[in-house]
């Protein structure tokens, strides 16, 4: 086991951008302490034989998982564990994580009037007058490191969500109406504005889709579910709320439906690797949280079997990791490098999004039939050092203060990732074209619109082929022409291309012809 010091201090820069913390900056500024091995990340040998006490007091700690640690009222010391598991406990552990008790989100009381406002200049300072009467009704008493977001659902509403449910009737009355039912599933719905949004614009605009629609809201928050509870059954009683984490979902699901999640799994906790820079081997990180209070980062050879799975599926897709080399001059590059003093013998870290990708297996094992429209960020500014790296940050008196490491105490920060969106939907279109079988070992229910007899055993591939954009059919289920087609394969879109496509963007527009919905959050996309 290979180790790299981190100590919890950062350094704080000023910032501003279109995320979470969009309309306010900081400028303080923190110190860390210098990093004892800022080069050189492991030994030459793959394992503890010659390293110092410090590295054998590491070796001899417990390898525990988020689950294990969900029963301790605090962290604990003397242990290691992988840096998702790490990431789980410090956002989710339900006694100090930072989900349970730091966390709330900004929701105006009243949509914004976008057309009576005159610039942007006075769009935020509309926003930041609401955000600070949001913020004096949180409880003083428990304000160290609480953070308030912003998201797109709250900001631009009801406009925001009236766009994703636009997106969803259209294909809906497209490809289901009226032989199915419209199925949708909303994995950490928040205060439950979204799915507000999007039921009262069916009722409003199509009453026919609003009364075959049945909604499930999957949210772990006790907390949140609540909320959600009250803002929805009084006026669409026949929402669906099941208070649990999405991973623990069990039932299988045959009905063609759609799956929401919307900035939810810039939270999902990741895995780091880094690649020997002689072999090019992986090698996946740790966490420890010593005996002596510190928190140290690890790393040993790859074999945790979630991230071994993962950069399988990435090879798959023919993609190559993006801190590697593939020159062809690179293996006498190399053997220089082994000669340069202080010369680093692994690459930078990488962030690979392994609990998305279960949630992927979870959809295409429980909702084979399903269309995922997911949304969050693809860049984030003020991120920890590496690709696709988290951004760690917290609040001190009423700034965001983001930290330059990831090694930090469990439950006071909040950690975010960006997404890598491209990579992400061909790893998504290689799970969906298995064919999965739901968990009983039966096929997925037929259509009402599928013939008696499999057209597959005709040789579907006679009609589509999957090399045009288009999944594998499934047996059984055929689209209106009778014939086997399969679902159209995810596409990409920026934030901006969405809403032009499925939004009124008239309606959140300034007078001076400035649109707040189209040009703030140019940091995320959506896949769909």
């Amino acid at each position: 086991m290979l180790r790299h010091n981190s100590l919890v201090a950062g350094i704080l820069r000023k910032h501003r951008s279109w995320c979470h913390y969009a309309f306010h900056q900081s400028n303080r500024r923190c110190f860390s302490v210098k990093r004892t091995d800022e080069f050189n990340f492991n030994r030459d040998v793959y394992d503890l034989e010659g390293g110092d006490a410090q590295d054998d007091e590491i070796g001899r700690y417990p390898c525990v998982t988020a689950e294990q640690l969900a029963r301790y009222k605090a962290p604990p010391k003397g242990v290691k564990m992988l840096v998702r598991d790490f990431v789980q406990d410090s956002l989710y552990n339900p006694n100090y994580g930072y989900f349970s008790q730091r966390a709330d989100i900004f929701s105006p009381v009243d949509p914004i009037k976008f057309n009576e406002i005159s610039e942007a200049a006075e769009f935020d300072a509309v926003v930041g007058r609401l955000y600070q009467e949001y913020d004096s009704n949180i409880d003083p008493r428990n304000v160290t490191g609480r953070q308030v977001w912003h998201t797109p659902v709250e900001l631009f509403k009801p406009h925001y969500g009236e766009a994703i449910a636009q997106c969803l009737v259209s294909e809906y009355l497209l490809k289901y109406f009226p032989y199915e039912d419209l199925h949708i599933y909303e994995v950490g719905a928040g205060n439950g504005t979204l799915a507000r949004n999007i039921l009262d614009f069916f009722q409003r605009n199509y009453p026919e889709v609003y009364e075959r629609t049945q909604y499930h809201i999957i949210e772990i928050s006790p907390r949140l579910a609540e909320r959600q509870r009250k803002l929805l059954l009084p006026q669409h009683p026949f929402v669906k709320i099941h208070n649990m984490d999405v991973f623990s979902w069990s039932v299988p699901v045959g009905s063609p439906c759609y799956f929401l999640a919307v900035e939810v799994v810039d939270n999902f906790p990741h895995d780091a690797i880094r690649y020997s820079v002689r072999r090019q081997q992986p090698y996946q990180g740790l966490v420890a949280l010593t005996e002596r209070g510190t928190i140290e980062e690890v790393w040993e050879p790859a074999k945790d079997p979630l991230i071994l799975r993962y950069l399988a599926y990435r090879n798959a897709a023919k993609i190559k990791s993006p801190i590697v080399s593939y020159s062809r001059l690179a293996p006498y590059l190399h053997q220089v490098r082994r000669f340069l003093p202080f010369a680093p013998n692994l690459t930078s870290p990488e962030y690979i999004p392994t609990k998305l990708m279960t949630l992927l297996e979870l959809l295409s094992r429980h909702f084979p039939l399903h269309r995922l429209l997911l949304t969050d960020f693809f860049h984030l500014p003020d991120s920890v050092e590496g690709h696709n790296a988290p951004v760690v940050q917290t609040r001190l008196k009423n700034e965001m203060v983001p930290c330059s490491t990831l090694a930090v105490q469990p439950g006071y920060f909040d950690i975010f990732f960006p997404t890598p969106f491209e990579t992400v939907r061909e790893v998504y279109e290689i799970i969906m074209s298995r064919l999965p079988l739901s968990p009983s070992g039966q096929a997925p229910r037929p259509s009402p619109m599928s013939t008696s007899a499999s057209p597959l055993r005709m040789g579907a591939d006679f009609f589509t082929a999957n090399k045009h954009g288009r999944r594998k059919p499934l047996d059984g289920v055929t689209s209106t022409s009778g014939l086997p087609v399969g679902q159209r394969q995810s596409s990409v879109y920026l934030h901006r291309e969405f809403m032009e496509k499925y939004g009124d963007i008239h309606a959140t527009q300034l007078k001076s012809g400035e649109n707040p919905m189209l040009d703030f959050y140019q940091n995320v996309k959506v896949l769909f």
